[in-house]
């Protein structure tokens, strides 16, 4: 694990499930301070007893307001923030009602810059913000048009807050196919003949789990040369 997250403190937003919670395990045994993040209280007060968690807060990432009062709740500095919140937005363009729309295309992009605004004065210089994109909708799909979108504008993004925000660097992590609890909802049955479809098609002959991404995160956490970046982590599906 490395040392440079020692008694470091984290913020993960969207910390209770999947790849944030895969994270803040990772982010523990190298050392740092927790601070865990949710929408729902439950899960938010199992993660945080297992992990022992400095401070948590449940409430909607999406929601500016809350969002800034909970930054502004934080004793001190941090050290670095991590943004798994949010989802993508599946759908037919031009059948999905123009509101949902709007909301489709810019809450994550809008997530990204309530969580920079607020990390000014916070996160300490050198440390870091990372958030989460995808792989899975850069290429044109029925039903998919709206999150790919969304998807081709988050690295411009990034790669601007990182200058604006400098000397706190800003990176993206961009997973495809994750074998998360999210992924099992929207699969439903489909779920085991999508697993079987991977392990025999991607060149790592293997699934992608949380832990594969918590690594990824915690690298970039830690490693200070890395700012304005988009890390893709789908082990080589989009060289099918």
């Amino acid at each position: 694990m490395p040392s440079e997250l020692l008694d470091q403190t984290i913020v993960i937003l969207g910390g209770s499930a999947g790849i944030g919670l895969e994270t803040a395990r990772r982010a523990r045994a190298a050392g740092a301070k927790l601070i865990l993040t949710a929408r729902q209280a439950e899960p938010l007060a199992r993660a945080a007893r297992e992990l022992d968690a400095f401070r948590t807060a449940a409430f909607d990432a999406t929601d500016a307001s809350s969002l800034q009062s909970f930054f502004g709740d934080l004793p001190g500095e941090i050290d670095h923030v991590m943004v798994t919140a949010g989802g993508p937005h599946y759908g037919r363009i031009l059948e999905t009602p123009s509101e949902e729309a709007r909301a489709g295309l810019t809450k994550h992009l809008m997530l990204a810059i309530e969580v920079s605004r607020c990390a000014v004065g916070k996160v300490r210089p050198g440390g870091s913000l990372t958030f989460m994109s995808g792989t899975g909708s850069r290429r044109p799909r029925i039903g998919l048009g709206i999150a790919s979108t969304a998807v081709a504008a988050f690295p411009a993004l990034i790669a601007n807050l990182a200058l604006e925000l400098a000397p706190i660097r800003v990176n993206s992590i961009a997973p495809g196919f994750v074998d998360t609890g999210l992924s099992a909802s929207i699969l439903g049955d489909a779920l085991n003949a999508r697993r079987d479809e991977l392990r025999a098609t991607l060149p790592i002959r293997r699934v992608i789990g949380p832990a594969d991404v918590a690594a990824l995160a915690v690298h970039v956490m830690s490693n200070t040369a890395l700012t304005g970046s988009t890390y893709d982590i789908d082990g080589g599906q989009q060289l099918l």
